[in-house]
């Protein structure tokens, strides 16, 4: 019933548990009062990202369902708008749009999101399958994962891929490029950003190795 106002996003643990979840074997869960207090509902988020509620009434102790069937009426529906209400907070505070497909590219964004506590932002509203990362105490971009067509970076193909832009020292560029499949950098400053599409053609060790380079370059 609710299932829109999560659709294509992805939670963030840190900000699930700053709003007051508990997790457990990767399971977080929210419990708060409802309707002045005559219902406790409780919010649960699997490991796959699925949200769960049950509403209890406080009174019996007994599971209120009325809301998840097709039942009317004014009550059921005060309290479907106040469910409602609540996971609208949850999704705009605690989630991040989750446009992002290639397995690689998953893994990376959960890289950064564990090493250095960063989530991507999406700062174009006409491009909403482009994000940037930013270090937090110089506001620096040192990542980027956009969305392209292969023939972009030069290849015979149209292929849409999804591919991360990174930091190198000038100096250190006219090298990095000599590599297989490493790219100027896909709409950055080609003398400081270079391009790596996310297909398993670098291996994952090195790419965190290169974001660890870039992050560290961010801090002029």
């Amino acid at each position: 019933m609710f299932e829109d106002i999560f659709r294509r996003k992805k939670a963030i643990p840190t900000k699930l548990l700053e709003y007051g979840f508990e997790q457990t074997d990767g399971i977080y869960q929210y419990s708060t009062g409802i309707m002045n207090g005559e219902f406790t509902l409780l919010i649960t988020i699997d490991a796959t990202d699925n949200v769960d509620t049950v509403l209890t009434e406080k009174e019996t102790g007994e599971e209120y369902v009325l809301y998840k069937t097709n039942a009317a009426g004014t009550y059921v529906g005060e309290i479907r708008t106040a469910i409602t209400n609540i996971l609208e907070d949850i999704s705009q505070k605690c989630y991040q749009p989750s446009v992002f497909k290639a397995p690689q590219t998953l893994r990376m964004i959960d890289f950064v999101s564990a090493t250095y506590g960063d989530e991507l932002e999406f700062l174009w509203t006409k491009f909403p399958d482009n994000a940037v990362w930013r270090r937090k105490d110089t506001t620096k971009w040192y990542g980027a994962i956009l969305t392209v067509q292969r023939n972009k970076l030069g290849l015979d193909s149209s292929e849409t891929v999804e591919i991360i832009d990174l930091r190198i020292a000038p100096e250190q560029m006219a090298e990095l490029l000599q590599r297989e499949n490493h790219y100027p950098g896909w709409h950055m400053n080609k003398k400081s950003w270079y391009t790596v599409i996310l297909d398993e053609s670098v291996s994952d060790e090195e790419l965190a190795e290169r974001i660890q380079d870039s992050y560290e370059l961010a801090v002029k």
